[in-house]
């Protein structure tokens, strides 16, 4: 992606140099499945397990400098961004609204949010309760490293504008609408549910990269794609249980999350991602 000499989000908050260590438990990122999934599994489905997300201890802190590498990618994530807000407001305004710009926490090992505590085995993930997206940047290294993704910059934009897509579903209704239909649904209907949320969340941030195309570079599709198929719930369950249990599935399969990104960034169009049919 071309993001150096552009502009940098203001709204990017850089807690690395002072992050939590703590017994925090994982929250509900975009991959955050994979260590409910486990626990869970290996729990012979105890319930129990995943009521612990309430349950979290609070973090102590310790401070050290960061690397240059790390500054390096704090100062992409701060461009990408960017980048959303620039996009998404255009959007909204577009169609008569007001765009509230999402912040972006930048962390390592552990984090307090207002939705609770989390680690970094929860992976990104956005908290509507202060809008904000929360990112351990060495989870790129393990989605490379263990689940096969190509890696490079925009697997980490992708991520990024996924999240964006939450935050733009919050502010739309979508995501308490949801909520509210999987209190009145059975658990493989909520699941349903479910998936149909995080795949518009990649249909959103297909639409952002169609939106941005200006500024990829070659091979950045491709990353973005492969980052989307090694989070897909299949992909995950075949190498976190050897098998799939489609009912179970709370993101979508690794050909549908490929296939909302791409219907997003060929159209580029908002209306065209209802993924709730």
């Amino acid at each position: 992606m071309k993001w150096r000499g552009r502009r940098q989000s203001g709204n990017v908050e850089d807690r690395r140099g002072s992050s939590g260590k703590g017994k925090l438990i994982a929250g509900g990122g975009i991959i955050g499945v994979i260590f409910l999934i486990a626990q869970f599994v290996l729990s012979d489905g105890d319930i129990s397990v995943l009521e612990q997300l309430d349950n979290v201890s609070s973090p102590s802190t310790e401070s050290r400098e960061l690397t240059a590498e790390e500054k390096e990618l704090g100062n992409f994530t701060e461009v990408v961004l960017a980048d959303t807000e620039d996009i998404w407001n255009k959007i909204f305004a577009e169609n008569n609204m007001e765009y509230r710009e999402p912040g972006l926490v930048l962390f390592s090992d552990a984090v307090q949010t207002a939705c609770g505590g989390a680690s970094a085995a929860s992976g990104p993930f956005y908290c509507p309760a202060d809008q904000k997206i929360y990112m351990d940047l060495t989870f790129f290294e393990e989605l490379r490293r263990r689940f096969g993704a190509k890696g490079g910059d925009y697997a980490i934009a992708y991520v990024m504008a996924h999240e964006v897509g939450h935050h733009v579903q919050n502010l739309l209704g979508t995501a308490s609408e949801v909520r509210r239909l999987q209190q009145q649904s059975s658990n493989v209907e909520a699941n349903e549910l479910s998936v149909s949320l995080e795949l518009q969340a990649d249909f959103y941030a297909g639409v952002f990269t169609s939106h941005n195309r200006k500024y990829l570079s070659e091979g950045d599709i491709e990353e973005a794609l492969s980052a989307a198929n090694a989070v897909g719930d299949d992909a995950i369950q075949k190498r976190t249980r050897g098998q799939v249990n489609p009912d179970s599935f709370t993101h979508g399969t690794s050909q549908q999350r490929k296939e909302w990104f791409m219907k997003g960034f060929r159209t580029g169009d908002i209306r065209q991602g209802n993924t709730f049919n």
